[in-house]
């Protein structure tokens, strides 16, 4: 199924998913979506992961034809998988996890009465934290994501021409990231969340609100999908905050940085430079340990003491955190939200992003990628966090 050089890899995060099943006394997990399916393979396919807490895993596969391992076995359906099982001495379990938040009902209906014995569960929040701590392979997958990220965000003066469309100018950028390498596939977890490699805003775009949980929002191009661009001319004394894909390897950075045309107002500057102290304030902070709430609770009470909190995180429509784990999807665990009960552990990679909007000019502030470590918090995505022009 895999190459031999990642068996080791894959054996380090069977292992942290059976301690997963352990600690929440489930005897199986059924995997089958692309996210965990790659997560757990090192590869997309069609079909199920089968892991038990006593260490069994299983690939059972329905496409693509030629994948081998003594650990694959072809199936037509799911429900050939119990007899499969039996014929290789595994017991049925008594309770099985399943992923109940990103599949949809038939599909978890069908997969419990595949193991009718078994009492079923929502596996989906043992594999979001599973997921959240990341191993050395992925830290250096996320490394090599920031390297590309960050060199089309450093060079992107010459893109800009006078009457450029904020549509135009991501579409440039697109280019540019495709082109260093980038994948272009922006994962989102939850079936409500739904972007084309990321977000570019100019103006009072910004303070346009998003049905979408994102820290941004944006009218977008057309009422399908109602976030982002939505055709304004780029123009003196505008800010453009660009949020774009930063997946190179199939893990992603999150990077947002602000650049204008011409000067920003002296109010715009006052928020993009509480939004870089912010960011170093936490950086000095976070470790593993700390609560993602009280990193919230900081940022909020830094945005009060400047006078800017009706500007925090939106202004028309303000967004409810100020970071979010990163990895395989662009929103993972831990969430950095003030009723997260979530703690910081080592290896966990995370995106911030206290960001204002300012009415008249637009969004500002950056957006960070950091790595949780036992002596406290690396930033992966160290560049320029100064405003920067396009012309």
């Amino acid at each position: 199924m895999y190459t031999p050089d990642f068996a080791p890899e894959i054996n380090i995060r069977k292992d942290k998913v059976v301690a997963a099943l352990k600690a929440m006394n489930t005897d199986a997990i059924l995997l089958g979506t692309n996210v965990n399916n790659y997560y757990m393979a090192g590869r997309v396919f069609s079909g199920y992961v089968y892991i038990t807490s006593e260490g069994y895993m299983h690939y059972f596969v329905k496409r693509p034809a030629l994948l081998k391992g003594d650990d694959v076995t072809y199936i037509r359906k799911p429900e050939d998988i119990p007899a499969l099982l039996q014929q290789a001495g595994i017991e049925s379990p008594a309770t099985i996890a399943l992923e109940m938040d990103f599949m949809s009902y038939s599909d978890i209906a069908r997969l419990a009465k595949v193991f009718p014995e078994a009492t079923p569960s929502n596996g989906s929040a043992i594999m979001r934290y599973v997921r959240s701590t990341k191993t050395a392979y992925e830290i250096e997958k996320i490394r090599i994501s920031a390297q590309g990220h960050m060199s089309v965000y450093s060079n992107l003066q010459g893109i800009y021409r006078p009457g450029m469309t904020d549509a135009e100018l991501q579409i440039e950028i697109e280019s540019r990231l495709r082109r260093a390498g980038c994948l272009g596939i922006f994962r989102v977890a939850g079936p409500s969340m739904e972007v084309f490699m990321g977000s570019l805003i100019s103006g009072d775009n910004a303070d346009n609100p998003s049905p979408y949980d994102f820290a941004m929002g944006g009218a977008g191009l057309d009422a399908s999908l109602p976030v982002g661009c939505n055709g304004t001319v780029i123009e003196p004394g505008m800010s453009t905050m660009v949020d774009l894909c930063g997946n190179f390897t199939g893990y992603m950075t999150d990077i947002s940085r602000t650049y204008s045309v011409g000067t920003l107002s002296e109010l715009a500057h006052k928020a993009h430079n509480c939004s870089v102290a912010i960011h170093h304030a936490i950086a000095a902070m976070a470790r593993p340990g700390v609560k993602a709430s009280d990193v919230y609770n900081l940022a909020r009470t830094m945005a009060e003491e400047a006078g800017l909190a009706e500007y925090f995180m939106g202004h028309a429509q303000q967004a409810g955190f100020i970071g979010h784990g990163v990895g395989i999807e662009i929103n993972e665990a831990p969430v950095l939200a003030p009723r997260s009960r979530d703690v910081f552990e080592a290896g966990n990679v995370i995106a911030l992003e206290p960001k204002f909007v300012i009415p008249g000019t637009g969004a500002v502030g950056i957006e960070n990628t950091y790595l949780i470590t036992a002596d406290g918090c690396e930033n992966l995505t160290d560049f320029t966090e100064d405003i920067m022009p396009l012309d």
